[in-house]
């Protein structure tokens, strides 16, 4: 699989699901309208992704407070898959690590499950060297239960013993270790965005960052559209406009087709 991906082969399938005799794991056919949605994107899109390797993180992370509750956030994933399966249409070698999420698996990429902040930072550092670019489209908790119960907590007891204490920040760590790499952001804002947005632009060294007004009817977590803003290091702006997902991945994309090129120039 590795060598027909080197020569420019895309491969789809196989994806997790039940199995013989009852088992659940990697290993079933793609379905049809997968495959056929693959072939045409071969035969009719664009392939300017071709020998690049894309790193994109997806969804939550849950963090337990004991074996049935956890901490998390409102964010279902479609952004992260939506620029994973743009990446690899184009013939990117992609992973995808994602945390908890209910959507079906892109074809065409390495997807990687995870559920808290730290299974997703250790994922994404053992990948870095790796990839050429990282687009963080992830929503990472900021803070985690500092003790997690091995037993349900009552009620009363959750409420008194719930201490936080904060987790990796991914973004920060890949943003210091960056050399070559392309390096993505999302910024979900309900205040200012551009201020917020272009303090972690420069506070992580990113070379973009999408900031995404959230909060309102229609866009942000779990809608089909976001009003968001692609703000650049180097070069022009993508003022805040609303787009569906889908032509959002595409625009992030055509950014990263500029700035590998860029690198591969100097």
């Amino acid at each position: 699989m590795e060598t027909l991906r080197s020569r420019g082969a895309v491969l789809v399938g196989p994806v997790e699901g039940a199995l013989a005799a009852g088992d659940e794991g990697p290993g079933r056919m793609a379905e049809a309208e997968d495959i056929a949605r693959a072939v045409a994107a071969v035969l009719t899109g664009r392939r300017d992704l071709v020998g690049r390797r894309v790193l994109v993180t997806a969804g939550p992370t849950h963090e337990p407070i004991d074996p049935v509750r956890f901490l998390g956030n409102r964010s279902t994933g479609k952004m992260g898959f939506a620029v994973a399966a743009e990446a690899a249409r184009r013939g990117a070698d992609v992973a995808l690590v994602t945390g908890p999420v209910g959507l079906p698996e892109p074809a065409g990429v390495d997807l990687v499950r995870v559920e808290t902040a730290e299974q997703m930072a250790e994922a994404v550092f053992d990948r870095y060297g790796w990839a050429d670019a990282v687009v963080m489209a992830a929503a990472v908790a900021d803070c985690r239960p500092a003790l997690a119960a091995d037993h349900k907590l009552k009620k009363e007891g959750v409420a008194r013993s719930l201490i936080l204490e904060p987790t990796t920040d991914i973004l920060a760590a890949l943003g210091k270790r960056k050399e070559r790499q392309v390096l993505v952001g999302f910024a979900a804002e309900t205040g200012d965005y551009e201020k917020e947005a272009r303090r972690k632009l420069a506070e992580k060294n990113l070379d973009l960052v999408v900031a995404n007004e959230v909060g309102r009817p229609g866009t942000g977590f779990g809608a089909e559209t976001d009003r968001a803003a692609i703000l650049a290091r180097e070069g022009a702006d993508e003022p805040l406009r609303m787009w569906t997902k889908q032509e959002l991945a595409r625009a992030i994309c055509d950014r990263l087709i500029r700035l590998l090129e860029g690198r591969r120039a100097s």
